[in-house]
């Protein structure tokens, strides 16, 4: 079943276009990969679809409802839930805390206990340092608390904007297995990199842009053996 559809988009920064008629379609239950080198506009297009950039035109359609105009809030609302690049933690906040953050869409009466006890079997250790200050985490644990909060606003579809980033090797090898975890469990994911090879490896389906235009998509098996994928992106 498709979840969410781009239709010809574009969008940028005041008159800096960076995305340029951008067609893209993501299956429920699925990891999609969004690939391209620094620059490409994949942030742009998170932050589109998040309601965060106002396009200058063409469409998002989630669940079949044409939410392109619709404000960040409602979109979250509706399931859409973005792990922004860098985290974006409050760091003088409690690990607690900021997981709180992540589910103050949702009703205030709302027993959040069994949500907090789902995040912190993915993720113990959080549940060892629920009440140290963000801040005070090392980067992986940062990018763990970042997921998680976003985990805990119960999103159909989570957004991880280059979760790699500045990140040991180990540290990303625990991360993506969570995330395959999350998919798992029901939650589509999109997930936005720059390492090609880590998130080929780990979805199902992927879309290349170059310079803020779709330049390939495909299945990410055999996108990952594509010969001009391997001599820009891997280096092989």
């Amino acid at each position: 079943m498709l979840l969410l559809e781009i239709k010809s988009l574009n969008a940028g920064y005041g008159d800096v276009q960076v995305l340029w008629d951008v067609k893209l379609h993501v299956e429920e239950g699925k990891i999609i990969a969004l690939v391209g080198s620094n620059g490409a506009g994949k942030t742009t297009l998170l932050k589109t679809i998040s309601g965060l950039l106002e396009p200058y035109n063409g469409s998002i359609i989630f669940r079949g409802e044409n939410i392109t105009e619709h404000p960040s809030k409602e979109i979250v609302s509706k399931g859409i839930i973005h792990v922004p690049e860098g985290r974006r933690l409050f760091p003088q906040m409690t690990v607690e805390e900021n997981l709180m953050m992540g589910a103050f869409r949702r009703k205030k009466s709302k027993d959040l206990t069994p949500q907090m006890n789902t995040v912190y079997d993915l993720f113990p250790i959080l549940r060892q340092r629920y009440q140290q200050q963000a801040g005070s985490l090392s980067g992986g644990e940062q990018q763990m608390c970042a997921v998680a909060r976003g985990l805990m606003g119960n999103p159909a579809l989570l957004l991880i904007d280059e979760m790699s980033l500045g990140l040991a090797p180990f540290v990303v090898d625990d991360l993506i297995d969570i995330v395959k975890e999350i998919n798992a469990s029901g939650t589509t994911v999109l997930l936005v990199e720059q390492d090609v090879q880590l998130a080929l490896d780990n979805s199902n389906y992927g879309y290349v842009l170059s310079t803020g235009r779709l330049a390939m998509e495909g299945l990410s098996g055999d996108l990952i053996q594509n010969k001009e994928i391997k001599d820009v992106y891997l280096g092989l």
